[in-house]
């Protein structure tokens, strides 16, 4: 699985191919490959968008 970071609003999705749009902001061709990261905790890098460091 790769792990797509959207350019707009930050959001993460853990997904094998690209998404065509954002799961949250739904701004098509927006996704990018975050390389060398291989898990969901470790992309994020947003408050806003990363339930696990709210806490």
């Amino acid at each position: 699985m790769a792990i797509w970071q959207c350019s707009s609003c930050g959001t993460i999705k853990e997904s094998r191919c690209k998404p065509k749009k954002c799961p949250q902001c739904n701004s098509e061709n927006t996704m990018i490959k975050k390389e060398g990261v291989t898990t969901k905790e470790e992309a994020c890098t947003s408050k806003r968008t990363c339930k696990k460091r709210k806490s």
